[in-house]
């Protein structure tokens, strides 16, 4: 069973890198730059035990590199995801008291790093990359005493409040779609691990390090559609 996992992981690599040197003749490459949509799981027990499913959206940017061939580029962008929003209760057992323990997470990665591949005036332009990155979760978690009469009579305090800053990676394999060397529609899958993050729900400070799986969805215009003057432009100087 390993041995055939084993193979077939070859066999894709295999693939991607014949693909990836099919693109190198077609190279003229330009950077560009776009927005993405993220769906993200948590795998692992660490991740699955304080986070869910969840969507998120980022902005990034794609250069080649100078002096470094065509088929290298240099990626850097930011993105945010909701990994948590959870409400626990709790019932006084004399009283009958509903009490509410609200837990909010807020994902954050600013990431840089190289990218191979998805350059040219090719139509498909698979890549592979890999990013490190600045993660940022921001937690916070209020004890609340709801009135199911008026939302606004509630009672609520802050339980904990905190925002860490952490180092992680991510390794991405996708395929870009290449519209006239002007729009480019992008899908890939990433995997990204986070290390040392607190762990925010209970006592105590335990660290974890989560991990998580990611699929995207890009769309980008290339940096020389915002050169591109309008055509009116041109027509208007030489009357003058």
């Amino acid at each position: 069973m390993i041995k055939r996992k084993f193979l077939w992981g070859w066999q894709v690599l295999f693939v991607v890198v014949t693909l990836l040197l099919i693109s190198i003749p077609r190279a003229s490459a330009t950077g560009r730059l776009g927005a993405y949509l993220i769906r993200m799981v948590p795998q692992g027990k660490d991740a699955q035990n304080f986070s869910g499913e969840s969507w998120g959206f980022g902005l990034h940017a794609i250069s080649p590199v100078p002096k470094l061939p065509e088929i290298i580029a240099g990626m850097a962008g930011i993105e945010v995801t909701n990994l948590l929003s959870s409400t626990t209760q709790f019932i006084d057992r004399q009283t009958g008291l509903r009490v509410e323990q609200q837990t909010d997470q807020t994902y954050a990665r600013i990431f840089v790093g190289p990218q191979v591949g998805g350059l040219g005036k090719g139509f498909f332009r698979p890549h592979l990359g890999s990013n490190l990155a600045l993660v940022i979760y921001d937690i916070h978690t209020d004890v609340v005493i709801p009135d199911d009469y008026d939302r606004e009579n509630e009672i609520r305090q802050s339980l904990r409040s905190e925002i860490k800053a952490v180092f992680g990676y991510d390794f991405t394999l996708g395929m870009d779609f290449n519209i006239n060397n002007k729009i480019a529609l992008d899908v890939g899958a990433r995997f990204l691990k986070s290390f040392s993050v607190p762990q925010q729900l209970g006592e105590g400070s335990v660290k974890i390090h989560p991990q998580y799986f990611q699929i995207y969805f890009s769309v980008a215009a290339t940096f020389d559609l915002f050169k591109e003057k309008p055509k009116g432009g041109e027509d208007n100087a030489e009357d003058d």
